[in-house]
Order: C-alpha cells, then structure tokens, then sequence
C-alpha cells in the first residue's frame, strides 16, 4: 500500500479500491509524559492505545450511522489495528475542531481572567484551530477561514452544526454510563462538497471526567466498551 500520510497517532494508506486505511498507532498527544487531548505533540506512548482508540471509533461512529450522521467510516480490523474510511479532502493543510462542554484547558490558558476552570459552556462552543505544531495550532474564525479561501461560511456552518449533534451524542453516551464529557475534538474533510465527520472518535481526543477526577485514556475506553 501507498503510504499517504504519517500522523502523530496513526498513519494513513492509499487502497487499491480507491478507499483509505487508516492504522492506529499508541502515541498520544500528552507532555512531559502526561496525556492531553489539548496538546499539539506527542508526549507518551502507552501499549495498546491505537486498538482502544480503535474500539473506541467504531462504537461512535456506528452511533452516528444509526443517527443518520454520515461519516467516513466503512470498516474496521481491531486486530490489526486498521480502519477503512472513504476518501475525503482536508480543509487546508488540517483543521482541528474542538467542542467545549466545560471551560479548562487550554481555554483557560488563553482566557482565564474572564472565566473559572470548570465553568459550564451552554449549549458547547465550538472553535477551529489549524494543524500547524510550528505555530502552536492557531485558532481560526470562521470568517478567517473564508477569508483564506479554507472552506466557504456555509461550509462551517454545516461542520458547526455537525459537531454540536455529534458532541451531544456522545455526551449522551457517557453520562448514561456516568461519565462526563467536558471537550472532544474532531476532524473533518469533504467528500463529493459535503462536509462529512473524518479521522476519529476515539479516548484520546477528549476530556472525560467521572466523580470530578479526569479519567485516564485506557480507561475510558475499559469504561466505553466493558458496559
């Protein structure tokens, strides 16, 4: 296979069939040996992680097809890792979607003096930020992002809605097994000029919090599946 892309969790591979496999590996985004679905860097590896996630993708996006949210999931192979997507354009060179249910993080880094860790956020705020470890994943607007020729404002506005519906459903998810859901982030591209879900729904991309202690990525995925 062609590989097409090597990402910072997983790399990416052309198929004959004129589909992508994607092969899930078990870095995480993290620092100083701690794991943060806000950081733009690997900072740990942690055996086993890739298949978790994997697990984890497929729960979701099996989820989202009953829900009638199209995505780019065909199939997966949890033994080995894989998971068959259809072909899809990124927007740019990459952009990161990030739904906050509750402000921390790197949030709070940019505007604590306005805000207290751990403030609800009504009804989620969605905000972009471009794929770019250089620049620190700057954040974007959606104007910005018309501006820059990225994607069209109707374009965002149907990625926003997509990612609203998406985070509740899996929110949803969560709080039914006790767990609490404070911010995830997506990644989507366009397939045929719809703005479909792509990449992954998967532990390491979100903060989870269960009796006000955050729950470690192994875990949660343990949590997910082990119901």
């Amino acid at each position: 296979m062609e590989k097409l892309y090597e990402g910072k969790t997983k790399n990416v591979f052309k198929l004959e069939n004129g589909n992508v496999l994607l092969k899930f590996k078990d870095d995480c985004t993290g620092k100083d040996g701690v794991f943060d679905p806000g950081e733009n860097s690997v900072g740990l590896t942690i055996e086993g992680i890739g298949k978790a996630n994997l697990q984890t993708s497929i729960h979701y996006f099996e989820l989202l097809k009953e829900a009638g949210i199209k995505t780019h999931y065909v199939s997966a192979n949890v033994d080995e890792a894989t998971m068959e997507v259809l072909p899809a354009t990124v927007f740019g060179h990459g952009l990161e979607v990030i739904c906050r249910l509750v402000a921390t993080g790197s949030f709070i880094r940019r505007y604590g003096e306005y805000i207290e860790d751990g403030t609800v956020l009504e009804g989620g705020y969605v905000e972009c930020t471009f794929k770019n470890d250089a620049l620190g994943d700057p954040l974007v607007t959606s104007e910005g992002l018309a501006a820059l020729g990225v994607m069209s404002e109707e374009m965002f506005a149907s990625m926003k809605e997509q990612t609203l519906k998406i985070t509740k459903i899996v929110a949803d998810d969560l709080k039914s097994i006790g767990l609490d859901l404070w911010d995830i982030k997506f990644e989507f591209g366009y397939n045929n000029n719809e703005v479909i879900l792509i990449d992954e729904i998967a532990s390491g991309n979100m903060r989870v919090y269960k009796d006000g202690k955050i729950v470690d990525p192994v875990e949660l995925t343990k949590l997910i599946l082990n119901r």
